[in-house]
């Protein structure tokens, strides 16, 4: 019998001065402000914790100017867990704000794409505009971890556990890669930001950071293939989240997504 799991999404940032120019192409509301919320998410069973990307630490934020709530790793004890002892994380993507605190996990393999650290590693990177989103010591210490034989690659889709597979989307950055999750509600697609948003995939709408068109609208139907059905899909920086699914305790910061959404989604 499939394992299932418990799915959290912890919020370690926001970003309250964006508008829908920052989120949208071709929309037609360029003014309007636009919040940006940042998660890591964590995978429970009764014998297994995974934790889905690493987010940025106070040096990223500083060097960024884009400060953080709470350290990401630090955030994992509201849950229980210490970061020293976990032995499996899965990094959707190597942008900043998803591979930024790798060396927090010290008994942790790294679940990635073959194609994203090719990406992140080759001639793409000779330029400003495509090496944005990434910061070379995070990316030098995932080379860290591919030396000392702490990264399992992926070539597409691939199996992490049981009832847990990643599946390679592309489009915002190479290799990006998506979780589908088990649980009893039915398949949570952890869509990271193969969208960053609801309004991205419900409306077709292509976020501005794209390296292919084709493969980031293409990714929004797989994305909702992949989950049980589309209230499921989990978008990688939405604040709807956080008003949408029940909050875990007292904190601000901590959601659980495998009971379902609590609150109806426009366009859902």
């Amino acid at each position: 019998m499939e394992k299932l799991w418990e799915v959290y999404a912890l919020k370690y940032a926001e970003r309250n001065s964006r508008t829908r120019a920052d989120s949208f192409l071709f929309d037609d509301d360029h003014s309007s402000p636009h919040d940006m919320d940042y998660f890591i998410w964590v995978l429970k069973s009764d014998d297994q914790t995974i934790v889905v990307d690493t987010g940025y630490d106070a040096v990223e934020a500083e060097r960024r100017d884009r400060p953080i709530l709470r350290d990401p790793a630090q955030s994992l004890e509201v849950l229980g867990i210490n970061a020293d002892d976990v032995d499996t994380v899965i990094i959707t993507h190597l942008h900043y704000d998803h591979a930024g605190g790798l060396n927090r996990y010290p008994k942790a393999k790294f679940h990635l794409q073959k194609s994203e650290m090719e990406f992140a590693t080759g001639p793409c990177m000779c330029g400003e505009v495509l090496q944005m989103p990434f910061t070379v010591d995070h990316v030098c210490e995932m080379v860290r971890k591919v030396y000392s034989g702490r990264v399992i690659f992926h070539d597409g889709d691939g199996a992490v556990d049981d009832g847990v597979t990643v599946h390679c989307i592309g489009g915002h950055s190479r290799g990006l890669q998506v979780v589908r999750v088990k649980t009893a509600s039915g398949y949570i697609c952890l869509a990271s930001d193969a969208s960053h948003y609801y309004e991205n995939y419900i409306k077709q709408k292509p976020f501005p950071i794209v390296v292919d068109m084709e493969n980031m609208i293409s990714g929004y139907a797989k994305i909702q293939k992949l989950a049980s059905q589309k209230s499921l899909v989990i978008p990688g920086h939405d604040p709807l989240v956080t008003k949408v699914f029940p909050l875990v305790g007292v904190t601000d910061f901590t959601w659980r997504l495998d009971s379902g959404p609590q609150k109806s989604i426009k366009g859902l």
